[in-house]
């Protein structure tokens, strides 16, 4: 009885250990991450209150989208690799080193920053979590398997490499949480392979999908019981006609104003693509959900120098993305050039 209650103390303790090491970098954000707050008020949106989102979520939105980009980095890695190829580690550092130039960087800028900082600290210590544990297991086990294997590629090698890449391109577009698990783990129980590493994939991923599934039902009902984001947002753009800009797909013409034309836009990947489109058209960007600052990222040389220290080397491509912050006259020049990756839209 003794032996067992001394077992689940210390089980009690590494979780609480644990805990605690999850939570420290968001302590650290917390109180050392700070900037001065925002010079002056902000102007009044020509799309309405209503339709103006605050400016700095163009920043606290990057840490969402570091770790869709981690996943990225993670199936292009698997293309020739293997997972313990790449580093966990360092992704998980760089999400929290950005996370603090962005926080303060964000403190200047108009808006509250409570709420998304909630759910920026909820993903952040769920990515970590994630990616130590993958790291834990990769790097020991699952290396030790790849060893049995042998260099080339078991089959569940190559459908968990595809599975991989079909995630990452998901969630450019659609929330995590709204990937089907059990269809993947599914795939993996039905392929027809035998062997040592097709077996230990089928465990080990299986183990994942499994735990993801059931984390992804819980956050799924959370989001359903606060409410979703909106899925498209509002800006004004001059240099081309309502006959032009109806001939764009998923461009909806609100009206004129003396501005110029206020446009809804879907969000996201979408809305970089069309903005891309739009700036080779012609169109010059006035402001954008109210806003008349973005950041915006590309992906660049890895030797190229950089304007700011933002740049973090793409695991697998071997090039950089950088981030930068610029006003609306810069961003239709910008925009025509084929390195740009994404646009924060707040």
């Amino acid at each position: 009885m003794m032996r067992l209650l001394r077992w689940a103390a210390g089980l009690v303790l590494a979780l609480v250990f644990l805990v605690v090491l999850l939570l420290v970098p968001v302590a650290r954000n917390e109180l050392a991450c700070r900037g001065p707050g925002p010079a002056g008020s902000a102007p009044a949106p020509i799309v309405g209150t209503e339709h103006q989102r605050a400016e700095l979520r163009t920043l606290l939105t990057y840490p969402e989208w570091h770790i869709v980009n981690a996943y990225d980095d993670y199936a292009k890695v698997l293309e020739t690799g293997d997972p313990h190829h790449y580093a966990f580690l360092r992704s998980v550092g760089e999400f929290w080193s950005s996370l603090c130039k962005l926080t303060e960087l964000a403190d200047s800028l108009h808006g509250d920053r409570g709420a998304t900082m909630q759910m920026v600290y909820v993903i952040g210590v769920s990515f970590t979590a994630e990616w130590l544990a993958k790291a834990a297991y990769e790097e020991t086990l699952g290396r030790a398997a790849t060893w049995v294997r042998g260099a080339d590629h078991a089959e569940l090698d190559k459908l968990s490499t595809r599975q991989a890449r079909d995630y990452a391109d998901f969630l450019h577009q659609v929330p995590w949480y709204k990937w089907d698990f059990l269809a993947a783990n599914a795939e993996l129980r039905g392929a027809d392979a035998k062997g040592f590493r097709n077996w230990e994939r089928r465990v080990a991923l299986g183990l994942e999908n499994g735990f993801k599934s059931i984390y992804a039902g819980a956050i799924a009902n959370a989001v359903a019981a606060t409410g979703k984001d909106e899925l498209t947002l509002r800006m004004v753009v001059k240099g081309l006609s309502v006959d032009q800009l109806t001939k764009f797909p998923k461009v909806k013409v609100i009206e004129e104003v003396p501005e110029g034309i206020i446009i809804e836009t879907p969000r996201y990947r979408e809305l970089t693509h069309l903005m891309m489109d739009l700036a080779v058209a012609g169109a010059a960007f006035i402001e954008i959900a109210g806003n008349n600052e973005i950041m915006v990222a590309s992906i660049v040389d890895a030797n190229m120098p950089s304007e700011t220290d933002w740049g973090q080397i793409r695991q697998g491509y071997g090039d950089k993305r950088t981030l930068d912050i610029m006003d609306m006259a810069a961003l239709s020049i910008l925009l025509s050039s084929s390195d740009v990756e994404h646009v924060f839209d707040y």
